[in-house]
């Protein structure tokens, strides 16, 4: 029995996942679990469809087990993001391997690139160069450029390298006992508008050709696309356009201080968040707000915390448990593995998991809130409250897609 874990938001769930999955099982993993984002993601934006949904298709597709990444870590910068990911991998107490994507495919140069992002990252003139408005990434490269060279720096250029720099941080920092195992990505470059193949694209392709009734069905596997066009005729498939209002609504009604206590906030950022609050639109809104040294992503991120309520202090400690969200029989295998070894509890009810104590109540009513939210983002407006209804998915019969 081989366990390997994954980190990942099947934003939606295409070929490219498929060919991560087939990979990792042809390097030995008997079993596989995720983490995945919930109804909000990394880069700051609302998942086109809902976790439940994308989690059921992941395991129909070849996983065993989906696992829940929080909204308060869902919506974090990479470092946070993939430290507390690792963090619930490494807390069932039976995972053997770590398996990522990545544009180099080489474990040697991602590695590089950790001790090389770890040195600059302490040098004075990081902050001399943040100082002068220039980006933490952006400088942060240019710094490794100088110190070790552009073969290293160059690593840096990937937005799947970044994370897998993250990744292997993040085993370091915990001490996780995980194997690490990189897949060279396949599929354009992760925000790419370009499809890289026949069968092959970026999840940020997809959502454009969703998006505006462009053809996509060839870089997706069937059952992601009967789950999108179910979503489509019930009209719950999610947009940030949707929730423009309620986003222009809430920057309106709060105050300079109430932003202050957001994650990512500082440097005076919250006065230029507030500032921008007679904002007619979205793009009006983040146009107002976006600077070089404030990316669109980070400012996405800092206004759905917002909307959420998520608070610096809510970022302070690792996710105080695991939520399943879809499961079938090798999946139980792994929970069965698990036992007396889990360091935190992992359970498939919000509400018991809400019960345990004061930090699992706060976690549980963050991740609530953010479905209730996620239920205004559709064009079908949805009920409150279905977090704490929520029936997840339990596989019985083996996956049998087939990777293009």
């Amino acid at each position: 029995m081989k366990i390997s874990g994954i980190i990942c938001e099947y934003n939606p769930f295409h070929n490219g996942h498929l060919y991560h999955i087939q990979k990792t099982r042809e390097n030995g993993a008997t079993h596989l679990v995720g983490v995945m984002s919930g109804n909000f993601v990394q880069r700051g934006d609302i998942a086109v469809l809902n976790k439940l949904e994308r989690a059921k298709t992941a395991v129909n597709a070849g996983m065993d087990l989906i696992i829940e990444l929080p909204v308060a870590y869902s919506l974090a910068p990479a470092e946070l993001y993939a430290r507390c990911a690792v963090f619930l991998l490494r807390s069932l107490g039976c995972v053997d391997e770590l398996s990522f994507g990545s544009e180099s495919g080489d474990l040697n140069a991602l590695s590089a690139a950790v001790k090389a992002t770890v040195t600059c990252a302490k040098l004075p003139k990081l902050q001399e160069l943040l100082k002068n408005g220039i980006s933490y990434p952006v400088a942060l490269r240019s710094l490794v450029a100088e110190q070790f060279g552009e073969t290293t720096a160059k690593v840096l250029d990937g937005p799947n390298n970044l994370l897998a720099i993250e990744y292997l941080k993040a085993l370091i920092f915990l001490g996780a006992k995980m194997t690490p195992f990189t897949v060279a990505r396949r599929t354009a470059m992760h925000d790419s508008l370009e499809q890289n193949s026949s069968s092959l694209a970026s999840a940020s392709f997809i959502r454009h050709c969703i998006e505006d009734g462009s053809d996509y069905e060839d870089f997706i596997p069937e059952q992601s696309l009967q789950t999108i066009c179910n979503a489509a005729r019930t009209g719950s498939l999610a947009r940030l356009s949707n929730l423009e209002r309620v986003l222009l609504y809430k920057l309106r009604m709060s105050t300079p201080e109430e932003i202050a206590q957001v994650p990512e906030v500082g440097q005076g950022l919250e006065s230029r968040i507030y500032g921008a609050k007679n904002a007619g639109s979205l793009e009006e809104l983040f146009c107002a707000i976006k600077t070089k040294r404030y990316p669109m992503a980070r400012i996405r991120r800092i206004l759905m915390n917002h909307l959420i309520g998520v608070t610096r202090q809510d970022i302070q400690n690792p996710p105080p448990y695991g939520r399943i969200l879809a499961i079938n029989e090798r999946g139980c295998e792994i929970l069965a593995a698990a036992k007396g070894k889990s360091t935190i509890p992992f359970a498939t009810s919000l509400s018991k998991l809400a019960d345990i104590n004061d930090a699992t109540k706060r976690c549980a009513s963050l991740e609530a809130r953010s479905s209730d939210i996620f239920g205004l983002a559709s064009r079908s407006i949805f009920s409150a409250d279905d977090d704490f209804r929520a029936k997840i998915s339990v596989t019985k019969s083996e996956p049998s897609i087939d990777i293009p």
